[in-house]
């Protein structure tokens, strides 16, 4: 298709007329002069154009600011603004504000300006807030009580929330459970709605008699899914009868869920029930609680959160008495334990010294308990409810724990070894089940415990034999700061202790644990790990062995040198090959991995740990490999402070990288291909080899080989290597010597062979502009023409919709500003002396005409009133901006006629497309975008045409016109001061200089 095909000379346009049709700006009718009043001839003769001469430098700086003395003292951003308000206004130009005085005046002060003063809503709110002044009690202030009151236990208090979900799926089992739930009575439901005092006495007492005559059922042959679905019920039977007002049945519910503790039949199950039952216990706790204080509130005031007995009025005390005479009515030891353990917290409404009598009795109540597992819970819920209540009562906690120690040998008596060989249980599965209770005990009693307490504990468990159990309780429990000083003590008691039912590998586990969050002495840390390292490296288990070398990992990172580090996983490398143990071990692998590069931070260093690549080939699951790797170059990229070219950092991160880039398949999300090509980009970036260009370039050419799947990372390479010519381009000040002209070309030459490869339209147009933009500043001229040629020709493909995060968008207004910047650049490109004037822009222009836009888009007019800028800006004596030491086109024609005639051709051309659109759209429908468009072309007129010109001239004036035209024009923008100020100067220097005696074009 030719050029001047499209871009005609002449262009007639002809009137469609029409009811309401806005006819285009152009001459009178024919024969007949000129007319201002917009009318169009059926055939109009092409418009000239002629740009305005412009002076950049006078109008740069006619446009700057002016500057204006300002002292310090007169302002400041953050001083209070006082607004007065006056009746008369003066207005003043020039910007600076005035007031005349008036009659009367009211200050405003800034509402941003009173947080300054400390009158902010909070703290207002804060100061004015009284207990009294509440006059009920909300959930809110229940929410806020409740916190104040555990506010007691610091934050470095591990709470049982916390171990909760550990124990629960810890301790399972495949056997089938049974329980007993409660099926309710008639003669409750009849007996609750009696009125008289006599008769519902009567009838709470019918329905405990009738709870112990056996109104349950019991479930048999539940699964653990089963017995956990009804554990919740009851759970939710509890809140729905306590909402209900039927608290004889709630209390019926706890203390069956509370029977449910003393039943052993499936011994490995018995932790997971015990926290099952505590949530119910707690629940019901919590509702005796709240009901009882909120019988203390009356409508003049709330029970303070820190209230005294002498607060809570008879009524609540007479209800809280109740409730405790109901649980010391119940039969059976372990439920009545539990419910009024549960209601501890109670004994505040009765009296101060209530909890402090209640605790060491309640521990007493324990040694009834003959089952060593089932009192060891007991003990450890009342520790529980004593640390929420009254943490600082230390004295039932120590006695809790002394008592325990007390009965600790019952655990290898006959009967609990005569249980164990009825359920076929192992002593080695049977002590695991203590851990919980027992670690929790230990917690309690340690929590803020003196050293001399500690000490204490730790001599009565070595005259107990220095029991393995009890001794991974204290190191589990105790401070770690106290076990790492005493660490050569802990090891010596391990040595000794009694293993039968407890590996000391454990043991030298729990210990690490310990090390890892606090150092031992300096001069016994070798030690430590050698005797540790003696007995892990015996284990023959490879799970055993990898859980205890997991722990101490950290230990050997943290205080030794990599010589250590390589002689443990070395040994874990020996341990875990055979049978390839490591694939059962994966996540213990990942986590030594994680540890050692947490410590190294030296990459240099690290992969001259000669054992640490071999270790990373154990991961020979794809997704787990893919993860380390993640892990790894995260790692990297956050530690590595200085770009690097070390050839083994470079080498082992390039296997790295390459590992992550194979895993990429069609399957493989979205996301996960940003995150991997996140982490090599981040890769690539750190690498540098200075002023070895070559060097740099060569390794850009391995990186494209080798992620040649991944895009994101293609386009950063594109991105380096452009960066690498105009760091070439600085070192030699644009003065490009033989060879470091051919390295530029060699540059130009990667971008240009790697952007096709792309996928993304609209990344390879914005590269294609960006790398000729590098090979112009480069004076490489064939090579920008290259790039500039092909971006032309990828424009016909650019679609109408693009895919962006998931949504399809019009890909018009991404092309729309393109073409802007291509413009910007097609402005000092120089033409081909074998190509003809302005070749660029002709070949823009006829691609722009045939591709197919949106029916009612303006985009395309909107393009040719840029391109009628650009041209503007063309026709110039001296360009806007130049690139240093390439000769534009203000140089090369020197302001030649010939070059200028072409570039008004041009003008007028686009011209003619343009006003062929606005005739397009004289319907009804269209004349609020012709309004629109006809007052954009009429600034572009104003800003770059010569109105001297008189056909120029009475175009702009009917432009004008049309744009008022029925009423569609943006009256907000056409009444500014400042676009009509700008309107009537330029007309009024255009007629002032059409005075001037010169010649009609």
């Amino acid at each position: 298709m030719t050029q001047a095909r499209i871009f005609r000379a002449e262009t007639a346009l002809h009137n469609h007329g029409g009811r309401g049709g806005a006819e285009l700006p152009g001459h009178g009718k024919r024969g007949g002069p000129p007319r201002t009043s917009g009318h169009v001839t059926e055939k109009m003769a092409v418009f000239p154009w002629h740009s305005r001469n412009r002076n950049y430098k006078a109008e740069l700086a006619s446009c700057r600011l002016e500057t204006v003395p300002l002292e310090c003292g007169d302002y400041h951003p953050l001083k209070p603004i006082t607004v007065t308000e006056s009746k008369t206004k003066k207005v003043n130009r020039k910007g600076s504000t005035s007031s005349t005085s008036s009659s009367s005046s009211s200050s405003v002060v800034d509402p941003l300006s009173s947080v300054l003063d400390g009158t902010d809503p909070l703290s207002m709110f804060a100061a004015t807030s009284d207990p009294a002044a509440s006059g009920t009690v909300t959930d809110s202030s229940r929410k806020k009580r409740d916190k104040d009151d555990s506010s007691f236990v610091g934050p470095d208090f591990e709470p049982w929330a916390n171990k909760r979900g550990e124990i629960l799926a810890r301790y399972t089992t495949t056997e089938k459970l049974s329980i007993n739930l409660f099926m309710g009575s008639e003669k409750g439901k009849a007996g609750a709605m009696t009125s008289a005092m006599s008769e519902k006495v009567r009838t709470r007492l019918e329905e405990l008699d009738d709870f112990e005559e056996g109104s349950q059922k019991e479930l048999l042959n539940l699964t653990q899914q089963d017995y956990v679905s009804r554990i919740e019920e009851l759970n939710q039977s509890l809140k729905d009868a306590w909402a209900s007002d039927q608290k004889v049945k709630a209390l019926k519910i706890v203390i069956q869920c509370s029977k449910l503790l003393s039943d052993t039949s499936v011994i490995q199950f018995y932790p997971s029930k015990f926290v099952l039952i505590t949530d119910i216990l707690d629940t019901f706790g919590k509702l005796v609680y709240e009901r009882i204080y909120s019988m203390c509130a009356d409508s003049r005031s709330a029970l303070p959160d820190h209230f005294s007995p002498e607060n809570v009025n008879d009524t609540a005390k007479e209800t809280c008495l109740n409730w405790f005479f109901k649980i010391a009515s119940i039969r059976e030891l372990i439920p009545r334990f539990y419910v009024e353990a549960s209601i501890l917290k109670c004994n505040k409404f009765l009296s101060k010294t209530g909890i402090s009598e209640c605790l060491p009795r309640l521990t007493c109540m324990i040694r009834g308990i003959g089952d060593p597992l089932v009192s060891v819970y007991a003990r450890a819920y009342l520790c529980r409810v004593g640390m929420e209540v009254a943490p600082h009562l230390k004295e039932s906690l120590n006695k809790n724990f002394f008592d325990f120690l007390l009965t600790f040998k019952q655990i290898h008596g006959d009967t609990v070894q005569n249980q164990l060989v009825a359920q076929g249980v192992e002593l080695l599965s049977y002590l695991p089940l203590y851990s919980p209770a027992m670690g929790w005990i230990f917690q309690c009693v340690s929590y803020h415990a003196p050293e001399a307490l500690l000490t204490e504990m730790m001599e009565r468990c070595k005259k107990l034999g220095n029991n393995a159990l009890l001794l991974n309780s204290v190191m589990s429990a105790f401070r770690a700061e106290f076990v790492a000083t005493r660490s050569m003590d802990f090891i010596g008691m391990i040595k000794e202790c009694d293993e039968s039912g407890f590996p000391k590998h454990l043991l030298f586990r729990s210990l690490g644990l310990n090390l890892a969050l606090a150092d031992p002495p300096e001069n016994d840390r070798l030690q430590i790990l050698n005797e540790a390292w003696k007995v892990i490296t015996k284990l023959k288990n490879p799970q055993d062995y990898i859980n205890c070398a997991e722990v101490w990992v950290e230990y050997t990172c943290r205080h030794f040198t990599k010589r250590e580090v390589n002689t443990v996983l070395a040994d874990v490398i020996k341990h875990m090959t055979p049978d390839r143990a490591f694939e059962d071990s994966y996540p213990q692998l990942q986590s030594i991995i994680k540890k050692v590069i947490a410590h190294f931070h030296d990459f240099s260093v690290l992969f001259s740990v000669e054992k640490f690549l071999p270790f990373l080939d154990m991961f020979q699951k794809e997704s787990v490999r893919v993860e380390v790797c993640k892990c790894i170059m995260e790692a990297f990229i956050k530690h590595q402070q200085e770009p690097t070219k070390d050839p083994v950092i470079l080498n082992a991160l390039m296997h790295i990288c390459k590992t992550m880039h194979d895993s990429v398949n069609a399957l493989t999300l979205e996301d996960e291909k940003r995150m991997l090509a996140h982490l090599i980009n981040g890769f690539i970036k750190m690498v540098s080899f200075g002023r070895d260009f070559e060097q740099q370039l060569s390794f850009y050419v391995e990186s494209r080989s080798m992620f040649c799947n991944l895009e994101p990372v293609l386009v950063q390479l594109i991105h380096s290597v452009n960066r690498l010519a105009m760091e070439t381009r600085k070192v030699m000040k644009g003065n490009h010597s033989r060879k470091t002209a051919a390295f530029v070309r060699a540059c130009v030459a990667y971008c240009f062979i790697t952007i096709p490869s792309l996928v993304g339209i609209f990344t390879r147009l914005n590269l294609y502009l960006h790398s000729g933009q590098v090979a112009l500043a480069n004076q490489c001229l064939s090579q920008a023409d290259a790039f500039f040629k092909a971006a032309i020709g990828l424009i016909p493909e650019v679609p109408k919709t693009i895919s962006i995060d998931g949504k399809l968008r019009p890909s018009e207004p991404f092309l729309l500003e393109f073409l802007c910047n291509f413009f910007s650049t097609l402005l000092i490109v120089p033409d081909h002396p074998e190509h003809g004037v302005l070749f660029l822009v002709r070949e823009l222009l006829n691609v722009i005409q045939d591709y197919t836009w949106e029916d009612n888009s303006d985009d395309k007019i909107r393009i040719y009133t840029s391109v009628l800028h650009l041209l503007s800006a063309m026709s110039q004596d001296t360009y806007l901006y130049h690139i240093d030491k390439v000769d534009s086109n203000d140089s090369l024609y020197g302001g030649d006629s010939k070059f200028l005639a072409e570039n008004s051709k041009l003008c007028e051309a686009v011209m003619a497309q343009i006003l062929e659109h606005l005739k397009t759209l004289a319907k009804d429908e269209a004349l609020k975008r012709q309004s629109s468009l006809g007052l954009s072309f009429f600034n572009s007129i104003l800003a770059h045409g010569d109105l001297r010109n008189n056909k120029l001239n009475q175009l702009s004036v009917n432009l004008w016109h049309l744009a008022q035209r029925h009423g569609c024009a943006d009256t907000r923008t056409m009444k500014t001061p400042h676009f009509q100020r700008g309107t009537v100067t330029s007309f009024r220097a255009s007629s002032e200089e059409a005075l001037a005696p010169r010649s009609e074009p």
